[in-house]
C-alpha cells in the first residue's frame, strides 16, 4: 500500500471488501508509517503491533471499518490486556492493565477496526496541550515546534501525519475540537449521552465528557458515530439513535441555516488569525446560501469559567482518590504532576454548596443556549482564541512551580487556589470557547477551513442544539465539498 495515506477509513474498508487489499497489508502500511514519522512527533506512546497483527490474521467482524488500522487515546477507554496510564506517571510506572474492554472499545472492535497502538494524552486529560511528564511532548505535524493541542493531541498528530485516517478522542472541555482545529482535521464532540462511557463510568466530569473520533473526512466521523452511538446499560443520559443515519445527512446540503457568529468577546481577546478564520467561514457560508450575522457571545465568559473550574477541581480530587485502586495505596505527591496534585488539594477544600452552585450554573447556561437556538440554528465560534502555542509555552513557569511547591508544603490551600486559578485562567484565555458545549451537553464540531500565513491550521467550531448532530454533519459535508481539505497535508519536515 504505497498510497495508503491517499484514502480515508471508509475507502480503505471498501478496498478490503473488494479484496483489493487485506487487513494485514493495511496494518503493515500503518505500522511502517508510524515507524517513520512517530519518532519526531511522539504521538503513539504504546505500540500494540503484535496484538493487531494477530487480529488481522484472523476473522474480523463484518463492520463498516473491517480491516482499517486505528489508534486508541490513552485516556478513559479501556482495552483489555493493554496498559492504561491516563497520562499519569504512577500508572505508567505500575503498568496497570484494565481487565476488560470498555463498551466504546467493544464497539470499535465490532466495527472491524485494528487497534495497533495508544496515543499520548496530558495527565488525566486536564489541559489543552499534550506534554505529560509521563510520556513527553507530542508535536504538531504542521510545525513540530508547536503543540497539536489536547487532550487528544496524540490522536490528532497521528491522523494529521497519516499514520491512520481516523483515531479515537475524548472531549471534556474541547479535547477533540482543539486538536482537530490545531491539526487541520474534522472533529465532532457528540451530544451528552450519545456515546457510552460504561461500564466503568456513568458520567465523567459532571457529564462534560463525550468520546468520539478525529478524522480527515466528514464521512468517516459520521459513519463511526452511527456505529458507536446508543446508550449502554445504566447510562444516566440517553439520546436515542436517530431514525436516519448520520451518514445519510451527507447526501444533500442542509436547508438554509440561520447562524450567529462570534467575532469578539468581552475580556477575551481573539487573535487576528482566529478572527480571520471566523470571518472567512462567514463569507463561505453566505456564499452557500446561509444567513450569517455577527452576535455577541451568548453567555458571560467569567461565569462559565468559574463554574467549569469548580467541576475541574472537584473531579481531580476524585481522580486522585480513585488512584488508590490501581496503585493499591492512597496517591502521594510524587505519583502525579505538581499541578495535578494541587488541583486535587483545592478540590478537597471545596464545599458542597460551591459544587451545587456550579451545577446550577451549568443548568442556567444550558437554558440560555436553548433560548439562543430559538433564533439561530447554529453558533459559530473560533475553536481557540490564539493559534497553536509553541511547545512548552503553556507549561507553568519554573519560578511559579517552585512557589506552588512551597505553598503546598505549608498547606496554604487558599493561596494555592488563588495561584492555580490564575494559571488556569491564563490557559483558559487560549481556549475559552470550547467548554460551553461540554457544560450544556450540546454537539459541537471543529472544521478545518483556514490556515494562517505561517501554515498552521486555524479551526472554527459550530455548536448545535442538543441531539442535532445531523445538521452539523450536513453542514460539514457541504463545507468539505466547497472548500476541500483532505489533500492538504503537513510539509515533509513535519512528517
Amino acid at each position: 500500500m504505497q498510497n495508503y495515506t491517499d484514502y480515508d477509513a471508509t475507502a480503505l474498508a471498501e478496498l478490503v471488501r473488494r479484496r483489493e487489499t487485506t487487513p494485514a497489508e493495511l496494518l503493515e502500511a500503518a505500522i511502517a508509517r508510524c515507524e517513520v514519522v512517530n519518532p519526531a512527533l511522539n504521538a503513539v506512546i504504546v505500540p500494540l503491533f503484535e496484538q493487531a497483527r494477530a487480529q488481522a490474521a484472523g476473522a474480523l467482524p463484518d463492520g463498516p471499518f473491517a480491516g482499517v488500522p486505528f489508534l486508541l487515546k490513552d485516556l478513559v477507554a479501556t482495552l483489555a490486556g493493554a496498559p492504561l496510564a491516563n497520562g499519569c506517571k504512577a500508572l505508567k510506572r505500575r503498568g496497570w492493565q484494565p481487565p476488560h474492554d470498555s463498551e466504546l472499545v467493544a464497539r470499535f472492535k465490532s466495527a472491524g477496526l485494528l487497534i495497533f497502538g495508544k496515543t499520548n494524552s496530558p495527565e488525566f486529560g486536564l489541559v489543552g496541550y499534550t506534554e505529560p511528564e509521563a510520556w513527553g511532548a507530542t508535536r504538531n505535524p504542521w510545525s513540530p515546534a508547536h503543540t497539536p493541542g489536547g487532550s487528544s493531541g496524540g490522536s490528532a498528530a497521528a491522523v494529521a501525519a497519516g499514520i491512520v485516517p481516523m483515531a479515537h478522542g475524548g472531549d471534556g472541555g474541547g479535547s477533540i475540537r482543539i486538536p482537530a482545529g490545531h491539526c487541520g482535521l474534522f472533529g465532532l464532540k457528540p451530544s451528552r449521552g450519545r456515546v457510552p462511557l460504561g461500564p466503568d463510568h456513568a458520567e465523567a466530569w459532571w457529564g462534560a465528557v463525550q468520546e468520539g473520533v478525529l478524522s480527515r473526512s466528514v464521512r468517516d466521523s459520521a459513519a463511526m458515530l452511527d456505529w458507536i452511538c446508543g446508550p449502554d446499560a445504566g447510562a444516566p443520559y440517553v439520546v436515542a439513535k436517530p431514525a436516519t443515519p448520520f451518514a445519510a445527512a451527507l447526501a444533500a446540503p442542509p436547508r438554509p441555516l440561520r447562524i450567529g457568529a462570534v467575532l469578539a468577546a468581552p475580556d477575551t481577546p481573539i487573535a487576528p488569525d482566529c478572527r480571520a478564520a471566523v470571518e472567512d467561514a462567514m463569507g463561505l457560508l453566505a456564499g452557500l446560501g446561509h444567513a450569517v450575522e455577527e452576535v455577541p457571545l451568548p453567555y458571560q465568559h467569567e461565569v462559565l469559567a468559574g463554574h467549569y473550574l469548580t467541576m475541574y477541581f472537584s473531579e481531580v480530587a476524585a481522580e486522585l482518590r480513585e488512584l488508590a485502586g490501581p496503585l493499591g495505596r492512597p496517591a502521594r505527591r510524587g505519583d502525579v504532576e505538581l499541578e495535578t496534585w494541587i488541583l486535587g488539594r483545592i478540590g478537597e477544600g471545596l464545599s458542597a454548596a460551591e459544587a451545587s452552585v456550579a451545577r446550577r450554573g451549568w443548568n442556567a447556561l444550558a437554558r440560555g443556549m436553548a433560548d439562543f437556538h430559538r433564533r439561530y440554528d447554529l453558533l459559530l465560534l473560533p475553536v481557540a482564541a490564539t493559534p497553536p502555542a509553541r511547545i512548552g509555552e503553556l507549561k507553568t513557569p519554573p519560578l511559579q512551580r517552585s512557589a506552588l511547591a512551597a505553598i503546598d508544603a505549608i498547606g496554604a490551600i487558599r493561596l494555592l487556589r488563588g495561584a492555580i486559578q490564575q494559571q488556569a485562567r491564563l490557559n483558559f484565555a487560549r481556549t475559552p470557547f470550547t467548554q460551553l458545549a461540554n457544560i450544556t451537553g450540546q454537539p459541537a464540531m471543529s472544521v478545518p477551513l483556514h490556515w494562517n500565513a505561517a501554515g498552521l491550521p486555524i479551526g472554527v467550531q459550530f455548536v448545535a442544539p442538543i441531539g442535532d448532530e445531523a445538521t452539523l454533519f450536513a453542514l460539514a459535508g457541504q463545507l468539505e465539498q466547497a472548500r476541500p481539505w483532505f489533500d492538504r497535508r503537513p510539509p515533509p519536515a513535519g512528517g
